[in-house]
């Protein structure tokens, strides 16, 4: 297989997987040589000992959810990917989120879930949120993790208190708070 620069490869260097990106391609005819960056060293590789790496598909949370959950009912693929099984009542019955209909309706969405299915996934990382309640420095929720409590203070998170939250964890506290939400991406470009 030949490889080109920017490509993300594996290899074995002193019994252990080594990762990298071919940063230069030498032909040697017959033979190719690949300059390989693995953030420690760049190391000089025969093409032979490289192997493309392949990153596992991205999912949402409630994707991997409902593969875990058909993988635990002992159920196959084919009964998980067919959007018509999710109706309100199995998704009652399974815990299951409602969005998976809808999102199972896309080709490319069925093509991604039968990789997570059968190569493994990660997990998509849910936005973050602040609480900002009051138009103030001091104006956003903190949830203190040991007590529990909520306070008002800065959006900076000290150690035993958080100050992002997913969508999910902001309507579990009270709905009237997702009104308040700001993206915390948004607050950290304005910086």
């Amino acid at each position: 297989m030949k490889f080109k620069e920017g490509d993300k490869v594996q290899f074995i260097r002193e019994g252990s997987m080594v990762e990298g990106v071919v940063k230069e391609v030498k032909d040697c005819s017959p033979d190719m040589w690949y300059l390989i960056d693995d953030k420690c060293k760049d190391s000089w590789i025969f093409g032979g000992h490289l192997i493309l790496l392949t990153l596992l598909p991205v999912i949402p949370k409630f994707a991997a959810d409902a593969i875990n959950t058909f993988k635990d009912e002992g159920d196959s693929l084919a009964v998980a990917i067919d959007y018509e099984v999710y109706t309100e009542a199995l998704i009652k019955e399974l815990s299951l989120d409602i969005k998976m209909r809808g999102w199972l309706w896309e080709t490319s969405n069925q093509e991604l879930f039968a990789r997570a299915w059968m190569d493994g996934y990660e997990v998509e990382q849910e936005p973050l949120y602040y609480i900002k309640v009051i138009d103030s420095y001091f104006g956003y929720i903190n949830l203190n993790l040991k007590t529990g409590a909520y306070t008002t203070s800065t959006n900076e998170e000290p150690v035993g208190f958080k100050t992002k939250f997913t969508e999910k964890e902001i309507k579990n506290m009270d709905t009237r708070y997702w009104a308040f939400a700001v993206p915390v991406e948004e607050m950290e470009e304005t910086k």
